[in-house]
């Protein structure tokens, strides 16, 4: 039994070495099934600890954002927020659970629809959450290259979302027609596979190919130009001086980019980064079997396991970073605490979401419609 580490063949243990060139799939009379490893046990634990945290904090983020105290985030850039905690939400009820299961039972039982359905639904989430990550980088050019353009952010950004969606929808839709589910001949299995789909290897990895291109290095060719022609910018005017001496950049005539700006752009740059870290290994690994199949005789099970756990964090680090840059989000999970415990004071709240200068004072300064008559951040 050899494992699947590709990206888009998401069954973790996949029977057929070359699913696409082997007409009809038999195997010998010693043939054993694949079974559920101690390293697949590992995997399905921290996919479930994963799971939890990760819903968890993310539909915080998506309530805060439309319910709670980050209503007051300008308008541009809740739906960014919103958006990237959605994206995130799908990840999580989509790929963890449907990676756990299937590693669970080994083989496909869920029919030749669902085997469709969920393969399709498994590459959306990945190209949503590559997507937007683009965009919310590009909010950030806009914001510190163009001032001038702040007006148009709003309309600027939903359609660049809306952009982001539909091209997840269109990229994942070849899904719905490679993916089947197929009975091997001799045994009693059955998995999902894109057997019978290209009629040779190389039509498979370029395909697969094509994917790694829009899954991870468009995005981040894209999030690295955005951020070093910010840094640069950054660098141009760091030695200029605001109100009080703290560093502030100009933007045009007297408007300054202050301090709590460069706050958020921080926690942009950080979110980007723990995608790279997050997602790198793994995409490396799935090259190196497009290229070398018979890495798989030679890598240990376990190293596959861990590092498309690894991918799976970013999912949580998302809104861990967002709460940590964002007092108001802060304050709304501090508020869910008090409910529960009625001896808390509700000054305590207050002085949360004050922190470090006002209820909005750093983190959201550039966030909140205060901000808005000066242009946005």
């Amino acid at each position: 039994m050899s494992e699947n580490v590709s990206l888009l063949s998401i069954n973790p243990t996949s029977i057929w070495e070359n699913t696409s060139v082997i007409p009809n799939p038999r195997f010998p009379p010693d043939w054993e099934a694949p079974t559920f490893t101690v390293a697949a046990r590992f995997r399905v634990v921290a996919t479930l600890v994963l799971f939890f945290f990760a819903a968890i904090s993310n539909l915080s983020v998506l309530i805060s954002v439309i319910r709670g105290r980050g209503r007051h985030l300008a308008s541009h850039l809740r739906p960014l927020i919103a958006s990237l905690a959605s994206a995130d939400l799908v990840m999580t009820f989509v790929v963890m659970p449907l990676d756990a299961i299937w590693n669970i039972t080994v083989q496909w039982y869920a029919g030749n629809v669902m085997c469709k359905l969920l393969c399709f639904l498994k590459l959306f989430a990945m190209h949503s959450s590559s997507f937007i990550l683009v965009v919310v980088s590009l909010d950030r050019h806009h914001a510190i290259l163009h001032p001038l353009e702040a007006l148009d952010a709003g309309r600027r950004n939903r359609r660049m979302l809306l952009a982001a969606w539909i091209l997840s929808i269109v990229f994942a839709s070849p899904q719905l027609f490679i993916f089947r589910a197929i009975k091997a001949k001799g045994v009693d299995f059955v998995q999902c596979v894109t057997h019978g789909s290209f009629q040779q290897r190389w039509q498979e990895t370029v395909y697969n190919m094509f994917h790694f291109v829009t899954l991870y290095v468009f995005p981040l060719l894209v999030m690295s130009f955005c951020y070093t022609r910010i840094l640069v910018e950054i660098n141009r005017q760091m030695p200029r001086k605001g109100k009080g001496g703290e560093p502030c950049l100009r933007r045009s005539g007297t408007d300054m980019i202050p301090k709590a700006r460069m706050k958020t752009l921080k926690m942009t740059i950080i979110i980007v980064a723990s995608f790279v870290v997050c997602w790198t290994p793994y995409y490396l690994l799935g090259i190196w079997y497009w290229f070398q199949p018979r890495m798989l005789q030679v890598m240990p099970e376990y190293v596959h396991h861990a590092l498309f756990v690894f991918g799976n964090l970013n999912t949580c680090c998302d809104p861990v970073i967002y709460g940590f840059f964002t007092p108001s989000f802060r304050a709304d999970i501090a508020g869910c605490l008090c409910r529960r415990n009625p001896n808390s004071s509700s000054k305590s709240l207050d002085r949360l979401s004050a922190r470090r200068g006002g209820a909005s004072g750093e983190a959201e300064s550039d966030l909140g419609s205060a901000d808005q008559h000066s242009g946005q951040a």
